[in-house]
């Protein structure tokens, strides 16, 4: 097995782990800690598939400064652990789950009623990652395609921001 599967391979079960760390931690700032860590395992996996620059991104943006963010607003909240698990109802979270499956069979019959092929797509080769993944392509799509994405985007991070804010002062009032 050559070395680039090897990695790819480590990284992905490193961010399967600490995604599971993410839901199981008792404490929010652990919590927050292992979504880091899933964050940067991500950027590794972006990194092995020769997506340097999202990679890149992925570490400033998302690990970097939406974590600290995060981190800022637990601790400004001074949010306490969370309930033990055995006073946490399972019943409705089998029916959740449940539920998900059930919606993923009916979208399933729906896509392949309606023509729709859930075959894989063509692979990515190292040159159309090389060419599409470029810093220039990415900008000129991101600002001309998902321009309003990007704002709304923005806008939803503002709010919660604030809102955050004003739920600090209140406890603090």
């Amino acid at each position: 097995m050559a070395l680039a599967s090897v990695t790819f391979f480590a990284l992905a079960l490193i961010a399967i782990a600490s995604a599971v760390g993410v839901l199981i931690a008792r404490s929010p700032i652990y919590s927050a800690l292992s979504l880091v860590l899933n964050l940067l395992s991500v950027a590794g996996l972006y990194l092995t598939m020769n997506a340097s620059f999202i990679g890149v991104i992925q570490i400033l943006v998302y690990a970097g400064a939406i974590m600290v963010l995060v981190l800022f607003v637990i601790m400004l909240l001074n949010l306490d652990a969370l309930p033990s698990p055995r006073s946490i109802g399972w019943g409705p979270i089998l029916g959740f789950v449940l539920g998900i499956g059930l919606l993923a069979q009916l979208l399933y019959v729906m896509l392949t009623s309606f023509g729709i092929s859930l075959e894989a797509a063509e692979p990515v080769t190292t040159a159309m990652a090389v060419e599409n993944g470029s810093a220039n392509t990415l900008g000129q799509i991101l600002f001309t395609e998902y321009a309003l994405h990007l704002q709304v985007a923005a806008i939803l991070l503002l709010a919660a921001t604030v809102g955050a804010v004003m739920l600090a002062q209140r406890r603090f009032a």
